[in-house]
């Protein structure tokens, strides 16, 4: 009989699991390592995907009793359980549990039933029972006892009571409403005090264990005088609802009981039937006035319900008895728990969408105080995605970017509500990795360097900077330039960079006649994977020096060795221009701005040379007793630092005809050297030639005046930014033209042969005007401008 009544309860408890939807049972007790179920299987799984997918199990109450085996997919007990220390009296005793992977993520949740085993003995709170009965009590009087305690549930639990010797009582056993067996004595033959004023009886309570444990413990029985009325309850069921954080001190309910006897036997005093240590510590009763308050805090999430019995006793020894069920009510005492359950703390800056972070989230509280809602602040490029259950993922927005920022903190929140609501905040932090996706930078988009000429070869002449905003090798910036020629030479023979530092050196040194300006590209590389570059260009300026000596090209030395003679009439008035002195110098600027000065004369005070136009003209009226043949030394000096200067010598012949010139020169220096008959062979020639040209210089002349006529007036317009300018202020190179003046004479220059061509006109003209087609531009690059002079006959 015994054993069928535990195969239909075994029935009864699977039907109960199925309902609950429990996918597992186990004894406790079960020894360490024992097999409990094949995870892989059920979850359609080989056990080797358990594995790659990074599979494990989370229990709710944190205690690690089982554990997951990967190899083969069995849940094995990990230590011993005890299912009184698990679930003490709840009847199911059910663990739940998850079954996480990782990788894709997935939970799975099942419920695992403990089931009892009878591996605990009853035990009754008391060593010894005292009743006192009156004599006059009448057979099948019932008399309730304090029942066993056996920490066992269901059919292992305590079923019956035996108590002996049974001459006067026999027990019975009675189910209360929370389907707890108490014990009542029952009397079955009248008390005779007289006879025997007291019964020592033993009660014994059996559990329903295979085999049954027991527990005794001994019934005094005093008998008394006759007292016929025993205290009742005015209601036998108290049920009392309190919030958990009620003061101490509260008053939860009292209780009230009346006995119809006077005197001692109708006193009633109040006190705890069952002496249970969680209820007295929790609760204090006032023996006189049934008040029932609390004197410990309560707590829901770890009891929420008590039942107490308490007893009422007159003075003569008869009680009632009353049982007193008190309902803690939650309030919002709870902040959330969370538990992360996987977290990364670095992430490249181009991964795409990414999750940082898996974790749970749990309240311990009920109904609206126990539903939660998660979130993070609004600043930060992440979102939370609801998973499985209470489980939340916090993935990436979209691609990071280091260079915009390279941390994050995020703060993770979750929320109640309750009221008040309660959180509570979980830190994450996040570093985003480097990726070589920014190039070098230039601070500038081009650059333009000033050097001077004839530097020393090997000097630094500039110094560039490339910026990487990324980090670490992809910032390490190396410099290089672009392949590229100068007059054939390739760039490198001119000039070199420091890969690492970016300054430049120049290998040569440069020489502004040579070349004025250089141009250049300078790359910049970072040392990432892949490798990025960005370019910039850089100009080179040479700035001039003052490295060159003015250069005369007229009156230019004959080659033969004869000395250069211009005539000057003896009627010429003063200011007369007899010749003019032309000069060029290949630096720029400053460098080239000339000036002339008569250094020497061997007439002092006869002739003037203009500061500017090194023009040299007569100081006074010629005399007759002025030598025919006049010696000038002209110098022509720059305004460079310091200055240069170059000399000439101009011999001047003073007469009215060429006849005349020719007669005094042959009779001013006879000379005995046979070849002073060729310098006047030279001057017949060259009369001879001038007269023949002269005749066209007038027509050409004519001409000339009429063209200039019409040029002046284009000239207005065009040449306004001139006026009011020196003309020798214009002598120099790179288009500042030598503005020649002239009197009688054309000068022709020729970048080729670099020869000058002269025509002696007749004194009496009017006005002289050089042709624009004879002045072209010279290997020095320079331009020539004209100045008519006239003169007076």
């Amino acid at each position: 009989c015994g054993i069928l009544r535990q195969v239909l309860l075994l029935f009864v408890l699977l039907a109960h699991t199925c309902a609950e939807r429990e996918d597992y049972f186990i004894t406790e007790e079960t020894e360490s390592g024992s097999f409990v179920a094949n995870l892989a299987k059920d979850i359609g799984l080989g056990a080797r995907e358990l594995s790659r997918r990074r599979a494990r199990i989370i229990f709710n109450n944190d205690k690690k009793h089982f554990q997951l085996n990967l190899q083969t997919g069995d849940l094995q007990v990990n230590e011993k359980l005890d299912r009184e220390e698990l679930c003490g009296s709840t009847e199911p005793c059910v663990l739940q549990f998850q079954v996480l992977l990782e990788e894709p993520l997935e939970v799975y949740r099942y419920k695992l039933l403990v089931t009892d085993i009878n591996d605990n003995s009853p035990v009754f709170p008391e060593a010894e029972m005292i009743l006192k009965i009156m004599e006059n009590t009448l057979p099948g009087a019932v008399f309730p006892l304090k029942n066993a305690q056996d920490l066992d549930v269901g059919v292992n639990n305590v079923q019956n009571y035996t108590i002996y010797p049974n001459s006067h009582f026999h027990v019975l056993t009675r189910n209360s409403g929370e389907g707890r067996k108490y014990p009542e004595l029952v009397l079955d033959k009248a008390l005779d005090r007289e006879q025997q004023p007291e019964f020592r009886l033993t009660l014994m309570a059996v559990d329903g264990g295979t085999p049954p444990k027991t527990g005794t413990t001994l019934v005094l029985i005093h008998v008394l005088d006759i007292n016929d009325n025993a205290p009742e309850f005015v209601q036998p069921l108290y049920r009392v609802q309190i919030l958990e954080n009620s003061p101490l001190g509260s008053l939860i309910v009292t209780v009230s009981a009346r006995d119809l006897d006077t005197g001692i036997n109708g006193e009633v005093v109040y006190s705890f039937f069952y002496g249970d240590e969680e209820i007295t510590r929790t609760f204090a009763l006032n023996e006189l006035t049934g008040e029932i308050k609390i004197i410990r805090k309560l707590d829901f999430e770890k009891i929420k319900s008590y039942e107490l019995d308490i007893k009422a006793s007159d003075g003569a020894g008869l009680s009632g008895k009353c049982t007193v069920i008190i309902e803690v009510v939650d309030i919002n005492d709870n902040t959330p728990e969370m538990t992360v359950a996987s977290l990364i703390s670095s992430i490249p800056e181009n991964s795409p969408e990414t999750t940082i972070a898996l974790f749970s989230i749990q309240d311990p509280d009920s109904g609206e105080n126990g539903r939660m809602v998660c979130s993070i602040q609004e600043d930060v490029p992440f979102t939370l995605k609801h998973s499985v259950e209470n489980f939340y993922k916090l993935v990436t927005e979209g691609v990071l970017d280091r260079e915009t920022r390279s941390e994050y903190n995020i703060t993770v929140t979750a929320t109640d509500k309750g009221i008040p609501t309660l959180s509570t905040e979980t830190h994450i932090s996040l570093k985003v990795t480097d990726i070589n996706d920014n190039p070098p930078c230039f601070p500038q988009d081009s650059y333009s360097v000033f050097i001077p000429e004839n530097n020393p070869r090997g000097a630094s002449i500039f110094s560039l900077t490339a910026q990487d905003a990324d980090t670490n090798e992809n910032a390490l910036v190396t410099y290089s330039l672009a392949e590229d020629t100068i007059q054939g030479a390739p760039l490198s023979s001119y000039i070199s960079i420091n890969s690492d530092t970016g300054i430049l050196y120049a290998l040569r040194s440069f020489d502004y006649e040579e070349f004025r300006d250089l141009h250049l590209r300078v790359m910049a590389y970072d040392n990432g994977d892949p490798r990025l570059s960005s370019n910039v260009s850089l100009s080179l300026f040479v700035l001039d020096q003052n490295d060159n000596t003015p250069e005369i090209l007229y009156p230019a030395l004959p080659t033969d060795g004869s000395t250069g003679v211009e005539l000057a009439p003896r009627s010429a008035e003063p200011g007369y221009l007899v010749t003019k002195v032309v000069a060029v110098d290949r630096d720029s600027g400053q460098n080239a701005w000339l000036s002339y000065r008569l250094l020497k004369a061997s007439e002092p005070g006869l002739f003037t040379v203009g500061l500017h136009t090194g023009e040299v003209r007569t100081a006074r009226a010629l005399l007759d007793r002025d030598a025919l043949k006049q010696s000038l030394v002209v110098a022509v000096q720059d305004h460079g630092q310091p200055p240069l200067s170059a000399t000439v010598t101009l011999t001047v012949a003073v007469a009215d005809n060429i006849p005349a010139v020719l007669a005094d020169l042959g009779s001013l220096e006879p000379s005995a050297d046979p070849d002073s008959s060729g310098l006047t062979l030279y001057l017949v020639v060259a009369v001879a030639v001038v007269s023949c040209i002269f005749l066209a210089f007038v027509i050409v002349l004519l001409g000339l005046r009429l063209r200039r006529w019409h040029s002046s007036r284009l000239l207005q317009a065009a040449g306004v930014g001139l006026a009011g300018v020196p003309a020798s202020h214009f002598v120099g190179v790179d288009g500042v033209g030598a503005f020649l003046q002239t009197y009688s004479q054309e000068v022709s220059l020729r970048a080729d042969a670099r020869e000058s061509h002269v025509i002696f006109p007749q004194p009496n003209y009017a006005d002289t005007l050089l042709s624009q087609e004879s002045c072209g531009k010279s290997e020095y690059n320079y331009n020539c401008y004209f100045i008519e002079k006239e003169t007076v006959n």
